[in-house]
């Protein structure tokens, strides 16, 4: 080991002139390289406090006092439902997040009995909602409203793509790729036979706010996951579908930059397809930066961090978004906005202070850190109204602390290999050697020169790979 940081030391002082390469929007994000970012480590946080935070977190929401922390609620010895506490009911929103939190977090037996509760209790298998779940049930699992919530479908598709990849398949409703690849079906052709309405308009390729006469007019900001969307375009089972689900991906990340505005980058609740602000006759201020809206921050940083293909999410918008909430005051900005920026309340709500954060996702640590800090300083909610701040504030710990990961997914490089001909061996030492003194100017894989996986390219690389060449280290990359 002293050899291996003697050799580390006499390297970087060789090549500290050499300018370092960051990793761009050109290196494919998350999915191609299989490295996460810990953010919280990257500001100052060590990776056992993060740790702690996570099951603190977790306990709180899952185990804890059940009028003050708890959300998960048992029913029965094998069925859960995640509660809103504010609304005293069952949504399929919470309930789909609560699946992904679950997988995320390798929590298998509760993710069965929240999939069990969804399927048994919310779940139409006929009419003209056949193939969705209402989104709305009482605590003894009796319907509310039948009308689906778009996203909510979303997340339990994803949620049980994800299970399948993490845990393996079981048998009836737990063959997880079965149910999972039943919702993307009926998401793309639940009206094919002539009853019922899609959630995903056929001629503008976006996803509606409800698959339901006038709510399929529209859409809503916050719905838009091109992160996912271009998971489906890969796992779906029909070929055809692939296709659509790439279109569909494509729409959202132009749809993002039509419906923020110019100078806040505030987007409203609802939208219609050209992205302008949606007012509805049955609902006030929706054409707003409201509740929803919240959401949108996060979706579109996720998608750049997991597949890099829109530099705009790094270079127009997260700037732009930061630079209004920075303006308002980090811990003291409102929580709702008219989109150009006129505050329309004063709370400081944790769920917007977790998707303000995720932004971090698509930015540079520095310009992020304020952000980050506010959500780390931010107590786990609690009280009546801690379900929807509870739920945005799970994902947003688990998008920044690089636990959200996608399940399935397989690095299209073999780190080391930065010529790109299969094997790692002295000719790519040479070629990285090159490439550090300036010598070449471009690398066949720049994600395969990080061979420490920190985000960039330098010395240090170097000497990994060299010492890996050497024998001196196992694997790659090395930590």
């Amino acid at each position: 080991m002293k050899r291996v940081l003697a050799c580390l030391l006499v390297l970087t002082f060789v090549f500290t002139a050499v300018p370092v390469t960051s990793l761009n929007a050109a290196t494919g994000g998350y999915y191609s390289t299989g490295s996460y970012r810990n953010v919280f480590v990257e500001t100052g946080r060590t990776e056992a406090q993060v740790k702690d935070k996570l099951d603190s977190m977790f306990d709180k929401f899952f185990k804890g006092d059940t009028n003050n922390q708890r959300l998960f609620y048992e029913s029965g010895s094998d069925e859960a439902y995640i509660r809103d506490t504010g609304n005293s009911d069952v949504r399929s929103e919470g309930m789909s997040y609560g699946m992904m939190i679950c997988v995320q977090m390798d929590k298998k037996k509760e993710f069965d009995m929240l999939w069990k509760w969804a399927r048994n209790h919310m779940y139409q298998s006929s009419g003209q909602y056949k193939g969705f779940f209402s989104w709305q049930c009482n605590y003894n699992g009796g319907i509310i409203d039948t009308t689906p919530a778009s996203d909510g479908d979303e997340y339990f598709a994803m949620a049980l793509l994800f299970a399948a990849r993490r845990w393996g398949n079981g048998t009836g409703i737990f063959n997880y790729e079965a149910e999972a690849q039943t919702i993307l079906d009926a998401m793309l052709h639940q009206a094919d036979d002539g009853v019922g309405v899609n959630m995903f308009d056929k001629t503008q390729n976006q996803v509606v706010f409800c698959p339901n006469g006038g709510s399929a007019t529209f859409t809503d900001p916050s719905y838009h996951l091109p992160a996912f969307y271009e998971l489906w375009a890969l796992w779906d089972k029909d070929a055809n579908d692939r296709t659509t689900w790439t279109r569909i991906a494509a729409t959202s990340r132009e749809f993002f930059k039509k419906s923020t505005h110019a100078t806040t980058g505030l987007n409203p609740d609802y939208a219609n397809f050209d992205g302008t602000p949606k007012d509805v006759s049955w609902s006030s201020g929706h054409a707003d930066f409201r509740y929803d809206a919240w959401r949108v921050a996060s979706n579109i940083s996720v998608d750049y961090a997991w597949w890099q293909k829109d530099a705009w999410a790094s270079t127009t918008f997260a700037p732009k978004i930061q630079s209004f909430f920075k303006k308002e005051g980090i811990s003291t900005h409102g929580s709702n906005y008219t989109l150009a920026g006129s505050k329309l309340n004063n709370d400081h709500s944790p769920g917007l202070v977790a998707m303000n954060a995720v932004t971090a996702l698509s930015s540079d640590v520095q310009s992020a850190k304020p952000f980050v800090d506010e959500l780390w300083n931010t107590a786990v909610p609690s009280g009546q109204y801690r379900y929807y701040d509870g739920m945005l504030y799970m994902l947003g710990m688990l998008h920044l602390s690089g636990s959200f990961k996608i399940w399935g997914a397989t690095p299209s490089f073999l780190c080391g290999d930065v010529n790109k001909d299969n094997a790692i061996d002295a000719l790519d030492s040479a070629l990285l050697k090159s490439y550090l003194l300036g010598k070449t100017s471009t690398l066949p894989s720049v994600e395969a020169a990080d061979t420490n996986a920190d985000g960039s390219v330098d010395a240090i690389d170097f000497a990994i790979l060299q010492q890996y060449l050497l024998g001196k280290i196992g694997t790659l990359p090395y930590k």
